[in-house]
């Protein structure tokens, strides 16, 4: 008889989970998806469009909290976790709900779930959210076009809209932002990329965006995994980079997946060696040895520059950070805390007296955010809402640590500046050496 299946996600992995082992898998019955971590997706379906003819009205997506009921009502043998960046106890706290609902609880690997490419595979992925994957892989993307290679990036999925329309997307402008309808957290990713001419793709079904990433008409040599979140890749990796944080020592170990990435990494970039302290970095550099001596550390920094520092240095600043790193990254410091105490803000206004509906919800689920700001922008009310919630904030100007220009989304009536920061490597070994000896491996 098939096996009745629950797959508890937040709109990414869990859906490639899916599309991998189950679309298509006659042992198996996926009776439902549940939704955690992203508002407004529960109450949906993955449509049948994408879930095959097994599924010909789709799958019902539910919120998580639910699960106990779902699991009695539709007699399900095994709920399969599916998404990332949760502390051990998290995790095994769900198995417990799992288990004593009657269902068996289940992990799927690698192996399971991995999609073979017929072109290179430069793999980056960190141990959490907000370590700098997105500057490691633009050094990355950098190294390989000096040497002519054409790289082409595709991106962990953050599917929020129309799941059919959003099958395969594929981003070289950034006009192509708007057309594809992107959520703030998107264009944090996908920006970065475009402006520099870079292609980077996205979407829901990965087999398909792969294929059509290895065959763009501009051309591909390479392509590299833009990880999200700490999760491992969704494609076999023919060099797999991590990147750990040590404003979080510890984190690397205790975070799941995080540390199945640190333990199937080629190469470990400790970056932010800038502004952390000496032990911190110590205790990251002994887990990394303690679980993958083989792997070739690299050391690192993100050194913060910010376009009008005039409009910090004395000044009483609203500062505004990238979306996941303050919720479920938990960082309490981001780029632009960094260059609010670096360009010496008078003040950092706490946003909370001011805060608007949906980013008042925000805070409510994500109460030590502190006074900091984070750029939510999942749907238009919340885009809207953080709009009001910057121009309420009594402040002289605002500091902007998004890797967006958040003027092109938002209309803003206050001074503001821009925060941008780069990887830059610390002596040797460094990511050039690892790529010369990659480029030269695969004849490219």
């Amino acid at each position: 008889m098939k096996k009745n299946v629950i797959i508890i996600g937040a709109a990414g992995r869990d859906f490639h989970n899916f599309n991998t082992y189950y679309r298509g898998n006659e042992l198996y019955n996926v009776v439902a998806f549940t939704a955690a971590q992203i508002p407004d997706i529960d109450g949906r379906k993955y449509p049948k469009e994408l879930a095959g003819d097994l599924y010909p009205e789709g799958i019902p997506i539910y919120a998580e909290g639910d699960l106990p009921k779902l699991i009695k009502d539709f007699k399900v043998d095994e709920c399969v976790f599916s998404y990332s960046d949760v502390p051990y106890n998290r995790v095994m706290g769900v198995s417990a709900i799992v288990n004593a609902a009657g269902a068996n609880f289940v992990l799927l690997g690698p192996a399971d779930t991995m999609v073979e490419s017929t072109k290179p595979v430069i793999a980056v992925g960190a141990v959490r959210t907000g370590c700098g994957k997105s500057q490691t892989s633009r050094k990355v993307i950098e190294y390989l076009m000096v040497k002519g290679l054409k790289v082409v990036a595709i991106r962990h999925p953050m599917p929020y809209g129309d799941l059919v329309a959003q099958k395969v997307q594929r981003f070289a402008a950034v006009e192509d932002l708007a057309k594809h309808k992107c959520t703030v957290e998107e264009m944090e990713e996908y920006e970065p990329h475009v402006v520099r001419g870079d292609v980077i793709y996205a979407g829901v079904d990965y087999e398909a965006i792969l294929r059509a990433a290895e065959n763009d008409p501009d051309g591909c040599d390479v392509i590299l995994w833009d990880g999200g979140n700490n999760d491992f890749p969704f494609y076999k990796p023919d060099l797999n980079i991590t990147v750990v944080d040590p404003h979080r020592p510890g984190h690397e170990l205790s975070y799941y997946p995080g540390e199945v990435t640190l333990r199937m990494a080629d190469v470990v970039v400790i970056n932010k060696m800038d502004s952390a302290g000496p032990e911190a970095i110590q205790i990251v550099r002994e887990n990394i040895a303690k679980v993958n001596p083989k792997a070739i550390v690299v050391d690192g920094a993100s050194p913060i520059k910010v376009d009008k520092p005039e409009l910090i240095r004395g000044k009483k600043v609203l500062v505004v950070e990238d979306g996941p790193t303050l919720t479920h990254g938990e960082m309490k410091i981001g780029a632009g805390t960094v260059a609010a105490q670096k360009f010496g803000a008078a003040e950092m206004v706490d946003p909370r007296p001011f805060l608007v509906g949906k980013l008042a919800e925000t805070f409510q689920i994500y109460p030590n955010i502190g006074t900091l700001l984070p750029a939510m922008g999942y749907g238009e009310q919340q885009l809207r809402d953080l709009e009001a919630t910057i121009n309420n904030t009594e402040c002289d100007s605002v500091v902007i640590g998004t890797p967006i220009d958040l003027n092109r989304i938002v209309k803003i009536n206050k001074p503001n500046t821009r925060v941008y920061y780069d990887l830059q490597e610390i002596g040797l070994p460094n990511l050039e050496g690892v790529l010369n000896e990659f480029v030269e491996k695969h004849k490219l």
